[in-house]
């Protein structure tokens, strides 16, 4: 199931949700989707031309990069939560031009919880929060994200590749 929505949160507008159910044991879900990045993440969706690999600091503080295959580094986002199994948030540090975002101010956040259907089943919800923040272009942003071709095919991603 990947069901893309606009909830109706305390972010209203500013936020997207996508959800996926995963056949697999929620610690190996949040595993995939934390350390086998690159595995899932849409090969279109990077700000580097010929990325390569995504590798996620673990940690609170840490980063989320991108290298291409000269070896170049983007940082995309810094992790805020790391719960595992549970959840895991980071900041988007992307701008509506698609290009990085130096302004943490001006930085949106994604939130993750992996809940548990079953013993072999995980439930991925994913909402991107605070878009608003962005700026001007940040409906764009918005749209884009929460589109068809936005979180929606990373999650479906993190389910083929996760799936038992």
């Amino acid at each position: 199931m990947t069901t893309p929505t606009r909830p109706e949160t305390d972010a209203g507008p500013h936020a997207v949700s996508v959800a996926v159910d995963v056949a697999a044991p929620r610690a190996h879900v949040f595993d995939v989707f934390t350390r086998q990045t690159s595995t899932w993440w849409d090969p279109d969706h990077h700000l580097l031309d010929d990325t390569v690999d995504m590798e996620v600091d673990l940690r609170a503080g840490g980063s989320i990069t991108e290298v291409d295959a000269a070896g170049n580094r983007c940082t995309i986002g810094r992790v805020l939560v790391v719960e595992r199994p549970a959840r895991f948030a980071f900041t988007w540090d992307v701008s509506p031009r698609w290009e990085v975002e130096t302004d943490p101010a001006r930085c949106s956040e994604v939130h993750v919880s992996f809940v548990v259907v079953d013993e072999r089943r995980t439930r991925v919800v994913l909402e991107h929060r605070h878009l608003g923040r962005h700026g001007d272009g940040w409906k764009g942003m918005r749209d884009a994200v929460g589109g068809a071709d936005g979180w929606a095919v990373d999650v479906r991603r993190l389910a083929e590749v996760a799936g038992a």
